[in-house]
Formats: structure tokens, sequence, C-alpha cells
């Protein structure tokens, strides 16, 4: 991927965003340093970031995520054991969040999305 591409995706809304992260890819990504980055939204529930590619997660380990480092998740992984877990602990997804703005989005909706994406191939 160019500066321009990223750049341009970058730039798009958070809804876009999210289609990318549901799109064809095999994984998705996360920032790790001795765990996983985490956020909190406005009531103070548990946000977990996720990326579609690399170059967005490191674009964003920035601030309090600047020793962070871009980790792959197998998509598979994540459907099966990631979004389950998540749901038993109650900590949301954060779907490909730049500075602040970001979807947060409900586990079953995101499972529903990527398994839709999923039976394409």
């Amino acid at each position: 991927m160019n500066q321009k591409e990223l750049d341009s995706i970058i730039k798009q809304p958070s809804n876009i965003r999210y289609e990318y992260l549901v799109a064809d890819y095999e994984e998705v990504w996360g920032l790790y340093d001795d765990g996983w980055a985490t956020a909190q939204d406005d009531d103070g529930n548990m946000l977990i970031p996720f990326f579609p590619r690399k170059e967005f997660a490191e674009y964003c380990a920035v601030n309090e995520w600047n020793n962070f480092k871009a980790e792959p998740i197998d998509l598979n992984e994540f459907i099966e054991n990631w979004l389950v877990g998540m749901r038993k602990d109650r900590v949301k997804p954060s779907v490909f969040p730049i500075n602040e703005d970001s979807v947060m989005v409900e586990i079953d909706v995101l499972l529903r999305d990527l398994n839709s994406e999923l039976e394409n191939y």
C-alpha cells in the first residue's frame, strides 16, 4: 500500500473504514505491547481496537499506544475465539479507530458482517 492510498482511506468516515475490516482480508490487526491496546468509550466500557491492515494499525500507534506494535490475528481465530471471549467479558470492538473517530459495533453485528463476507469465498 502506498502513502497516497493510506492517506485516502484514513480520511474516510468511520462507516466506510468499517467496511475495510469486513472486506476480504484473512486477518485483522491489533496493537500489542505486553498486552493488547485498549481504550474506553464515554460510558467507561472497555474497547479493543482492530484494523484491517498492518499499515493502519501502525498509523494509530501514537500517544498512549506509541510503544505498541502491530500484530496480526488470524480471521478464524478472531471470529471463533476473540469475539466469543470479548462478548463474555463485555468488551467491545473498536473498528479502525482514527483519533476519536471509530465504529463501536456490537459483537453480533460484526460477526454477522464478517460471516456474510466469508460466504462469498
